[in-house]
């Protein structure tokens, strides 16, 4: 049995981390595991397959900077004598983690670095900024970058143009069986026949998610005495920023904030339409978790949006209030109906297969 080697910061709630799972939890079946985590913590840990074997590969980060870095390349060393080119393949999965881009590349010549957001965009397009990230996790050093977006892919040809080796669009796997099992759990919240119901799934911080996009547009729609609700999973630095907002602009009956959730899925179940006002995106996880629970999306133009979701699955929107609020107002107005159905299975066997050719 081929022996494959991953590595991540932790499994806590995070569309890295729901990806992560994923992946793990069907290579499984035909590959011998093993996952290197910075810190051995996450929600999701019990989510993973029993069979995957894990590490905790913690850097020590003593105060006294010659002890740090003493102990740091024993660490290293350590490492090296015992997993040196012991795995057919290994992959650094959560892209800003040196340690993890150190081990995946220490554990196997044929490895590869995933990429999950636009950096180019991340970083408002400058492109030193760009370059200097990448060479700070030794990009040049893998034999393989895997993006997650076509749109991350086409930013990573035009800014690394030093890199010669091998760069692959491949979308994360999406666990439907899983999220339609769970989208059956119940919930106190229940479903509002009188009003339309949107969801936002995220990690609440502004500089990425823009949530006072969501915040402005609410007080618009209430301001016209559109009927609607807003349910906002997540939690994150700017999480009492918006509850600010939200209380200043007495928006509490409007817009509710249901904290962070191992199971969001329910609350798919319970709404019309997903809600994504997000600035900049890798590829976003909820959109198609979304698909799978036949949730119709409105999002700004992110990640691979134009192409993925544009009249098959939702509505996209530029990136400012009135668009959104366009959007919003239609849906209200006319609701979204999904004229063909997303077929996960397809979708997921394509992505394996993909895989499956850079492991050999």
């Amino acid at each position: 049995m081929e022996k494959l080697l991953f590595t991540a910061y932790t499994l806590d709630v995070g569309g890295v981390e729901i990806a992560l799972v994923n992946l793990l939890n069907n290579l499984i079946k035909k590959y011998d595991i093993t996952l290197v985590l910075e810190k051995k913590q996450g929600v999701f840990l019990n989510e993973l397959n029993s069979k995957i074997k894990i590490i905790e590969y913690k850097p020590n980060q003593n105060k006294n900077i010659l002890i740090r870095k003493i102990i740091n390349l024993l660490k290293r060393i350590k490492f090296i004598i015992k997993y040196k080119n012991k795995y057919d393949f290994a992959g650094s999965f959560a892209t800003d983690v040196k340690m993890g881009s150190f081990c995946a590349r220490t554990a196997s010549k044929n490895n590869a670095l995933w990429v999950h957001t636009d950096y180019l965009e991340f970083y408002e397009n400058n492109e030193k900024k760009m370059r200097d990230f990448f060479q700070f996790i030794n990009y040049d050093k893998f034999k393989n970058i895997i993006c997650v977006s076509n749109i991350a892919k086409k930013s990573l040809e035009k800014v690394l143009t030093n890199y010669n080796k091998n760069i692959y669009f491949i979308n994360n796997l999406v666990d439907y069986k899983k999220i339609i099992k769970k989208s059956n759990e119940e919930i106190e919240l229940e479903k509002d026949e009188e009003k339309t119901t949107f969801l936002n799934v995220s990690r609440q911080e502004e500089k990425s998610k823009k949530i006072t996009r969501i915040i402005e547009v609410a007080e618009k729609l209430k301001q016209d005495d559109f009927k609607f609700r807003i349910l906002l999973i997540g939690e994150g630095i700017d999480t009492n920023l918006y509850k600010k907002l939200v209380k200043e602009k007495k928006l509490e009956k409007y817009i509710l904030f249901l904290g962070q959730k191992e199971n969001p899925y329910p609350y798919f179940k319970i709404s019309d339409c997903f809600l994504l006002t997000s600035e900049f995106e890798g590829y976003p996880v909820v959109f198609n978790e979304a698909k799978v629970l036949n949730l119709p999306i409105i999002t700004t133009d992110v990640s691979d949006a134009e192409k993925d979701i544009k009249g098959q699955y939702g509505i996209v929107t530029e990136k400012n209030i009135n668009s959104i609020y366009s959007a919003m107002k239609n849906f209200i107005n006319n609701k979204y109906k999904i004229e063909n159905k997303f077929d996960a299975q397809e979708f997921n066997n394509k992505i394996l297969n993909k895989l499956e050719n850079i492991f050999k």
